[in-house]
């Protein structure tokens, strides 16, 4: 099930592996999902549009961080 955290007035939802961004997200939201590489950031955009950073981060905790920091700056 998905995690919402609320940070500086962003939401950083926390998805588990197989939920679907477009189900638990909206429009300038901040996505945490993990796979095989690592935990991934995405950014929603609007329309639905989706960004990422192009690395994975190899922790939970250092994606959390980057979140965090991104909704500092209004993502």
């Amino acid at each position: 099930m998905a995690n919402r955290i609320k940070h500086r007035k962003v939401n950083i939802i926390v998805l588990e592996q197989g939920e679907d961004i477009a189900a638990h997200c909206g429009e300038g939201d901040i996505a945490i999902l993990s796979n095989d590489a690592g935990w991934w950031i995405k950014f929603v955009g609007a329309g639905g549009h989706v960004d990422c950073y192009g690395e994975p981060y190899p922790s939970y905790n250092e994606a959390l961080w980057s979140a965090k920091a991104a909704a500092e700056f209004g993502t």
